[in-house]
């Protein structure tokens, strides 16, 4: 039968023991790790969220305790009163390893099932059980260190925003569905039959609303939402840290957040991170990483032979540059030994991305290797290897296609390089971060038959771009950027249009016509009617920025209660099925699809 506290209070938490308590009486409270039967001593392992201590029981020191201390079983939850001495025999592997609880009193204050995961450090289950029991998952030290660890990422964030004159200001959940990027999830209203709200997958509008208001400095830790196919680290909830600011441009909002990034480094990992970032363009970024989002920790970059090959004999790379398209490669270096398996295998990389093929030419000792190398002159292969830097060891690589095809397959390859070269991966653990800039404005939507917005539909062009808008909109860059850190984007913002015409000739090259935008965005245009002041800023995916620093390269690892790779919670059977009458007052019929 569980024991009630009785007024008992814990004066420590179980990690927090060291050799500077020994002769202390203390209260410790927690969950029963392992319990070890040595006949006249029981030794248990107490763990709470801080860490472990070991407790001994003997009947020398109390044997009511100790006879209760013959019922412990793991995760049993139990309350302590000892004393702290030093081990005869230390564990130098655990922080508390120097010292022992003598357990004078027990409590066992619930009993357990055996569970089903055990609760350990890097537990090898399957994510369906780990999600289904999350509440014990929970429990792993490695995942707890990971949600204190977020907790303290938030602090930060916050006291940093506070001393920049910040202030921290609450936007609905419940607003209008403004379908412009992913899917909306909708909520239906009682008081509005056949009408619905949308969940934010942004605040974007509000954050803009509010510097119309005059709050110039506004930030916010804030759920979003998208009704999208879950990618790999997608979730359908996630968090932002949304800032906007007032009287700005692009060099004010860089360097206010790696500013913001250098101190969350510092604070959370004590890390110095360089600053300033580095700055490519998006169209630099593209040719050289075949990426918007580029991995910086390594080389590999892609070099652009079309010139060097555009009157070869070889019809494929002839006819792609005839054809307005590019010849791209990449040198991977000392790589000329790969066999032919492991470059079947890229190809086939590539190949998912579009490319129709891949080319290469392996520089050998005294030798080239190469099923084109027959269509290529002497002359011609002495100005790939030139234009390559390719030397004797060196495999060369190559795609010939549109450029979007030839960045998509090349940028894949690179990063396959990298990992395959162990150039990236866990042994890599420093921090290159860098600013993206000037991507496009528009990109044509070829299903919709229109120019959709890169970023969104307030985003402001660069000024000496603007009289392009109707002209050549394809060439019109944004002021936009990214912060990315090692080839992910960790953040995105822009520059904003508080000019009225702007804004309406922006709708009109998104082929808007201004009836269906203020239909869409009405309260925003009319509040731009009233003084807006130059704005813009940026959002952060917090959960992506706590990935980082807890090390982990699973999303779900830092998410308390996450969604499953169907946006389901095994945990919670969510989403289900409502009662009739809920659905009735709502005047929702469910059809069920065949």
């Amino acid at each position: 039968m569980a024991e009630a506290l009785k007024g008992l209070k814990r004066t420590h938490m179980c990690g927090e023991l060291r050799e500077n308590h020994v002769g202390q009486n203390v209260v410790l409270m927690g969950w029963v790790q392992k319990r070890r039967d040595f006949g006249g001593l029981i030794f248990t392992d107490l763990r709470d969220r801080t860490g472990i201590v070991q407790v001994v029981f003997g009947e020398e020191i109390n044997k009511e305790a100790f006879i209760k201390a013959q019922e412990l079983r793991s995760e049993y939850v139990i309350a302590v009163i000892g004393e702290v001495v030093l081990r005869e025999a230390p564990n130098p592997n655990l922080p508390t390893g120097m010292i022992e609880v003598k357990g004078k009193e027990l409590r066992i204050l619930s009993e357990s099932e055996t569970p089903p995961i055990y609760i350990k450090e890097n537990l090898d289950a399957s994510e369906a059980i780990r999600l289904k029991y999350r509440y014990l998952d929970l429990r792993r030290p490695d995942l707890q260190r990971n949600i204190i660890i977020r907790h303290k990422a938030a602090k930060v964030v916050r006291d940093f925003m506070d001393e920049n004159g910040f202030l921290e200001i609450e936007t609905p959940m419940l607003t209008k569905s403004t379908p412009e990027g992913a899917r909306d999830y909708l909520v239906p209203s009682r008081n509005f039959p056949g009408k619905f709200y949308a969940l934010p997958q942004s605040p974007q509008i509000f954050k803009q609303l509010l510097m119309v208001s005059g709050f110039d400095r506004y930030f916010q830790i804030v759920r979003c939402f998208r009704d999208e196919d879950l990618r790999a680290n997608r979730q359908p909830e996630f968090t932002q840290i949304d800032i906007e600011m007032s009287f700005v441009d692009i060099d004010d909002v860089i360097d206010l957040n790696e500013r913001l990034m250098k101190r969350l480094f510092k604070e959370i990992l004590n890390i110095d991170i360089p600053t300033p970032f580095p700055r490519i363009t998006y169209k630099e970024a593209m040719e050289r990483y075949g990426s918007d989002k580029p991995d910086i920790r390594f080389g590999l970059e892609l070099v652009d032979i079309s010139d060097e090959v555009k009157n070869s004999n070889f019809k494929v790379f002839k006819d792609t540059v005839a054809n307005g398209g590019t010849v791209r490669g990449i040198n991977a270096k000392g790589c000329a030994e790969f066999s032919r398996k492991e470059i079947d295998k890229l190809e086939e990389l590539v190949k998912t991305y579009g490319a129709k093929g891949l080319a290469w030419i392996a520089l050998k000792e005294g030798e080239i290797k190469s099923p084109i190398a027959k269509f290529l002159s002497e002359e011609e292969l002495n100005a790939i290897k030139n234009k390559m830097q390719a030397e004797t060891g060196d495999l060369l690589l190559i795609v010939a296609d549109k450029p979007k095809t030839v960045f998509a397959a090349l940028g894949a390859l690179r990063l396959e390089l990298g990992r395959k070269l162990e150039l990236i991966g866990p042994n890599n653990k420093e921090f290159k971060f860098l600013w993206v800039t000037e991507f496009p404005l528009l990109e044509y939507d070829e299903e919709e038959g229109r120019y959709v917005a890169m970023h969104h539909p307030f985003t402001s062009p660069m000024d000496e771009d603007i009289e392009l808008l109707e002209t050549n909109p394809e060439k019109v860059r944004a002021k936009a950027y990214d912060m990315v850190l090692n080839g992910e984007e960790i953040g995105g913002g822009s520059i904003r249009i508080h000019d009225t015409k702007l804004q309406e000739r922006m709708f009109k090259a998104l082929g808007l016509s201004m009836e269906k935008a203020y239909e869409k965005f009405g309260f925003l245009l009319e509040a731009f009617k009233f003084g807006p002041p130059p704005h813009g800023g940026l959002a952060f995916g917090f959960d992506r920025i706590v990935m980082f620093l807890t090390g982990t390269d699973n999303i779900k690892d830092v998410i308390a209660f996450p969604k499953n790779q169907n946006a389901a919670c095994p945990l919670t059977n969510a989403p289900s099925e409502v009662d009739e009458k809920q659905l009735d007052e709502l005047g929702i019929t469910v059809i069920e699809k065949e």
